[in-house]
């Protein structure tokens, strides 16, 4: 290397392309349809391979869990329940031991759950336990 070296530096120059009205055609347009692409993504990847119905928009049922001997008729109802706040938070405890403690029962005749979900904002969750 010789003791004179040169260094070619480059420029890019930027070029301001003025809006016409061709570049707003359909952008609004495009925009709706990305929208609703997304909207139906969502609506068919909530509902999919759950153990329960769910509604998107509001869920609200009570179903069966177990059921114990099922003898004699259930004298004692105990209820535990949890609840889930924007799916990121959830505090609570909705087992059937502590329903069970709730009711003082010791023999469960059966269980039930109920489950009541707005939008995903907030869910409760609810173990409701029959028995004596």
């Amino acid at each position: 290397m010789s003791g004179s070296e040169e260094y070619a530096v480059t420029a890019v120059a930027l070029r301001h392309t003025p809006v016409t009205d061709e570049h707003k055609k359909g952008g609004g347009m495009k925009a709706v349809a990305m929208v609703m692409v997304v909207l139906a993504c969502v609506l068919v990847l909530t509902g999919c391979a759950t153990s329960f119905p769910v509604g998107s928009l509001y869920t609200q049922l009570t179903l069966p869990v177990q059921v114990g001997d099922g003898a004699g008729t259930p004298t004692k109802i105990g209820v535990a329940e949890c609840t889930s706040i924007l799916a990121l938070f959830a505090t609570g405890d909705a087992s059937i031991d502590a329903a069970k403690r709730n009711g003082k029962i010791t023999k469960v005749h059966h269980v039930d759950w109920q489950v009541e979900n707005i939008l995903g904002i907030i869910g409760k969750y609810k173990v409701i336990v029959y028995g004596e």
